[in-house]
């Protein structure tokens, strides 16, 4: 059994589309956080630190030169890509500069489309505008905004700095051009439990929404989550509180909502809690598990 036999997955939403296996190659922008910057906040958000889930070194390279490596790490097993801006807040620039990055991602070879990761309160009409002249060039776009949780009084216990409104406006003004969203959730924020989950994501779904990535609560080393850790006052799911929360959720999803990630890893030596997300794998296989018996995705819509 494999995710794909029970879940609308981008590798197979893209193999369908394009004939042939599409990857995502991440890159590093070496953009900012206005919620780390003292535009916002100064700290990030309490979960937050990138470094414990992206490359840092690849922020030394130009996006040129990212590409062509990532490139070579897949070629092996496929020969066109999706260029995504990962790190941090990838539209926190002027759009000069915003402009010049993403032309040269999309100018390289092999590249079908674009994904920019960023927060839905750093999105102007003129990031809008830019990323819509993509689609009129023919290339995928997809904005993936990190909501994390509609509980707007969770969002300031993990000081997000903005509401479940800003990101509501944004998505329907990204879609109206034609632009994907797939938006982050993450699982087992605190004081959080299922009820909020399936709220949050039924809220999610009347907005109206593309893709879908699923994460649970990482601690990392220099988050300010890490105090809270040591102090016993923060507690994070099993893999099994895990993988039934989240089959849960993808059983509640339409099936043409594609899901980009189900789950996430996290480096060893940046991981306080839960170790089990050091790996993939053994989440994945639970989660297979438990659809085989209760459902696929779309089985138990709202």
């Amino acid at each position: 059994m494999q995710l794909p036999d029970f879940v609308n997955t981008i590798g197979k939403d893209l193999k369908k589309r394009y004939g042939e296996r599409v990857h995502k190659l991440t890159l590093h922008g070496d953009f900012s956080c206005p919620n780390r910057d003292g535009t916002l906040a100064k700290g990030g958000c309490t979960f937050c630190n990138v470094a414990a889930f992206s490359d840092e070194s690849q922020s030394q390279l130009t996006i040129t030169e990212q590409l062509h490596l990532r490139a070579d790490e897949v070629a092996h097993r496929s020969s066109k890509y999706l260029a995504y801006f990962q790190a941090y807040t990838s539209t926190y620039a002027e759009i000069s500069l915003l402009s010049s990055l993403y032309e040269q991602a999309v100018s390289a070879t092999n590249i079908v489309g674009i994904c920019v990761g960023t927060r839905p309160d750093c999105v102007s009409d003129e990031v809008l505008n830019l990323l819509s002249s993509y689609l009129m060039r023919g290339y995928e776009v997809w904005l993936e905004l990190g909501l994390q949780t509609a509980n707007d009084k969770t969002l300031k216990r993990i000081n997000r700095g903005h509401g479940f409104s800003e990101y509501e406006n944004i998505t329907r003004k990204a879609r109206a051009r034609g632009i994907k969203v797939c938006t982050h959730l993450i699982l087992g924020l605190p004081n959080e439990s299922d009820s909020d989950y399936q709220q949050t994501l039924r809220k999610v779904v009347d907005v109206g929404v593309d893709g879908l990535k699923l994460h649970p609560l990482h601690v990392v080393r220099g988050a300010l989550m890490e105090k809270s850790w040591h102090a016993n006052r923060l507690k994070t799911l099993s893999l099994e509180q895990y993988s039934q929360s989240a089959v849960r959720l993808i059983q509640q999803t339409p099936l043409d909502v594609v899901y980009h990630r189900t789950s996430a890893t996290a480096k060893l030596t940046e991981l306080i809690a839960p170790l089990w997300c050091e790996k993939r794998w053994p989440v994945q296989n639970r989660m297979c598990q438990i659809m085989a018996t209760s459902g696929r995705q779309g089985s138990h819509l709202f």
